[in-house]
């Protein structure tokens, strides 16, 4: 009898029993929406930076408007200056403080989408 020495094929149905992931796979957007122990580093990275900017506003905004109190109540008849002080003179650095909060809440966004994107 002549033997046949031809390969066998076989063919597997059933779905794979694992996964293959190409090396250097990562991707932090699954591991935030997975709410792993790293995706809650990153979420809370960008929290805290946005909680910097924020108390840093708040100081700057604490300097500036609390010691007018005090300076009004050194010169107690000068009613016209205490208005155009509060009127017009902060004014201009509280809408330079809102700028600079904004601008910067919106950097450490742009800075965190950028982190979970680029890897």
């Amino acid at each position: 009898m002549p033997q046949d020495h031809t390969e066998r094929r076989v063919v597997v149905t059933g779905p794979p029993r694992s996964t293959n992931r190409a090396s250097g796979y990562y991707r932090p957007r699954t591991e935030i929406d997975e709410q792993t122990t790293l995706g809650h580093t990153y979420v809370r990275s960008l929290m805290r930076t946005q909680l910097r900017a924020a108390l840093t506003v708040f100081a700057i905004l604490g300097l500036l408007v609390g010691p007018l109190p005090l300076l009004f109540a050194a010169m107690p008849d000068a009613r016209r200056l205490e208005w155009a002080v509060l009127g017009f003179g902060l004014y201009a650095p509280l809408v330079l403080l809102a700028r600079w909060y904004v601008r910067r809440a919106e950097r450490n966004e742009r800075d965190f989408v950028r982190l979970v994107e680029d890897r």
